[in-house]
């Protein structure tokens, strides 16, 4: 049988990052968000993929798996803090529900997406609240409703995710990632769509929460 994913990769694949890339569910939003969440409540990395691309998004070498491109991986919790401070109670089931589910200003790869797709869903960052906060406000439902058809959710569990997602930035195209990953081309133009966003959010009145 064939390798169940294609990417442009000349290193050689660890077996943990081997097993991770051939994670063989995806998950859709109604699953993740349902009674019975596929996603196990420990710690690990998620991989997001996606069947349609954001405008603008270079995916040349971006892997490719059963007509849907790996765009993002993230982790949860993050790394044990060396201060002595309470480590993160956060799983990859609460991290993966919160993308899914939540808002721009707690979730980077909302941001990145509301950002992109703007000019395709009508998505504009705003202040909200006390004005402390920036979310799409209304438009995260039509953020969600997107991400519901077109994007789709792996993970693997394991003890210490950090160390996996620095490998897997070290070999993967993973255009949506910033931190990192300041190297890659999309970096710098991602960076700056997000900071424009967020200076004419600043500029708005703010929203009621």
């Amino acid at each position: 049988m064939g390798t169940p994913y294609s990417v442009n990769m000349t290193d050689l694949i660890e077996p943990d990052l081997e097993d991770f890339l051939a994670c063989r569910q995806f998950a859709t939003r109604s699953e993740v968000l349902s009674a019975n969440s596929p996603v196990p409540a420990s710690a690990g990395v998620y991989g997001w993929w996606f069947e349609e691309i954001p405008p603008g998004v270079p995916i040349e070498s971006c892997m490719v798996r059963d007509g849907r491109t790996l765009l993002y991986v993230g982790i949860s919790p993050k790394a044990f803090p060396r201060n002595g401070v309470k480590p993160s109670s956060e799983s990859l089931r609460t991290r993966v529900r919160y993308h899914y589910g939540g808002n721009a200003e707690a979730s980077t790869l909302r941001l990145s997406l509301g950002v992109l797709l703007a000019p395709v869903i009508g998505t504009q960052l705003r202040r909200v609240g006390s004005g402390k906060r920036r979310t799409f406000s209304k438009g995260e439902e039509a953020l969600s409703a997107w991400m519901g058809e077109h994007a789709f959710v792996t993970w693997l569990d394991v003890p210490a995710p950090w160390e996996l997602e620095e490998r897997l930035i070290g070999h993967l195209d993973l255009p949506l990632n910033l931190a990192g990953y300041s190297s890659h081309p999309f970096h710098s133009e991602l960076a700056v769509m997000r900071k424009a966003a967020r200076q004419v959010a600043d500029s708005l009145p703010v929203l009621p929460a």
